[in-house]
């Protein structure tokens, strides 16, 4: 195994990025070589972490940090290369490794993905989620659950610290959690191409509630060009058997009929084919002095309406943003990008998105939207 994270902080020289609740100036980081483990709690109820009326929208990251060994031996249907091309398959079925695509020797985890901005544009916000399961084959010690690194386009790692607590819970055969961070100076100064992120504190080997892991990293930008939007970025830490519900407009903005817009999500330990889960968009408006409602699920040919949280990363855009590696089943990391055109077309004046899994047990992490305003 490679030399973890305590060895590469000894023996090599990595910034730390002391990461406040508020962002700080275009290049302000300030560096803190230590700080004590974040605090953690076994449940954080969904809450609005950013919200904005500007010219842009959101983009974001994303990639697993985990994912099973190519030697597995199973028939060639179920066979590792082919479930991670798309077949069928749970992590728990799996021997799971880590992925590592850097040549550093002193990782242990890596992996990449593209930000990808619009010509003209400006970061305004940007935050990085991580997480994984601490106990499969192996036991993996929460310290490092608040720690991870961070390379920019061309750049070095840096080390990035939770800034926030730390959802952390032993539930379902896991021993589950979810940190973040505010790294917009870091992205701002940087802008697109693809990011490296590594050492998430994720657990390798075999179990039945299996092995995941992964990291997010969304960012908000202005853009003169672009229309005026609403943004919203929610985030938490719970088990989502009864649903996780957030609900954007509630000091009245207005959506207006036929509106573009897209809903993102970040889930853990989503399964495919394990079918009852399901994104919806709620939208009200009031006309003629009454308020009506509409409930539409989202859907997309990557995720079916009744099995959204089947192991993936995508996006409603013909070309995708780079993946390194670039799986297209990630074996128990979700995040998902969709088009919220359809939920839009009679406009209103708030929007309640509901992310919900009966029968598959799984943790949801983050949402966020960006509508069209009138």
């Amino acid at each position: 195994m490679r030399k973890p994270l305590v060895l590469l902080l000894r023996r090599t020289t990595v910034s730390a990025i002391a990461l406040a609740g508020v962002w700080a100036p275009a290049g302000a980081l300030a560096l803190a070589p230590t700080a004590p483990p974040s605090p953690e709690k076994s449940r954080i109820p969904f809450t609005e972490r950013y919200q904005s009326l500007q010219r842009g929208g959101i983009v974001r990251a994303a990639n697993v940090s985990i994912t099973c060994r190519e030697t597995e031996q199973q028939s060639a249907r179920t066979s590792c290369p082919a479930v991670r091309a798309g077949g069928s398959g749970v992590n728990g079925a799996y021997d799971m490794t880590y992925v590592d695509v850097d040549k550093d020797p002193n990782t242990y985890n890596s992996s990449r993905a593209q930000v990808r901005l619009p010509k003209g544009s400006r970061v305004s916000y940007a935050r990085l989620y991580w997480g994984g399961n601490l106990r499969v084959g192996e036991q993996k010690p929460p310290e490092d659950n608040g720690r991870v690194l961070i390379a920019e386009p061309g750049g070095e790692y840096k080390e990035v610290l939770a800034d926030t607590v730390v959802g952390h819970r032993v539930a379902n055969g896991a021993d589950a959690f979810q940190a973040s961070a505010d790294v917009t100076g870091l992205v701002r100064n940087s802008k697109q191409g693809l990011y490296t992120v590594a050492q998430v504190n994720v657990a390798m080997g075999r179990s039945t509630a299996g092995a995941w892991g992964g990291w997010t990293l969304v960012v908000a930008y202005e853009n003169r060009a672009e229309p005026l939007r609403h943004l919203f970025l929610w985030d938490g830490f719970d088990t989502i058997e009864s649903g996780v519900t957030v609900t954007a407009g509630k000091r009245g903005p207005r959506f207006a009929e036929g509106a573009g817009g897209r809903v993102g999500m970040t889930v853990y330990d989503g399964d495919h084919a394990v079918t009852g889960d399901s994104l919806t968009a709620q939208t009200t408006r009031t006309a003629a002095g009454r308020r009506r409602t509409t409930v539409t699920e989202l859907t997309d040919p990557a995720n079916p309406r009744d099995d959204v949280l089947n192991s993936t990363i995508s996006d409603p855009g013909r070309t995708a943003p780079e993946r390194v590696p670039a799986y297209a089943r990630t074996l128990g990391y979700d995040s998902d990008v969709f088009d919220l055109a359809p939920a839009l077309r009679r406009g209103g004046d708030q929007l309640t998105l509901r992310l919900r899994s009966p029968r598959d047990p799984a943790w949801a992490g983050v949402l966020f939207a960006s509508v069209d305003a009138k």
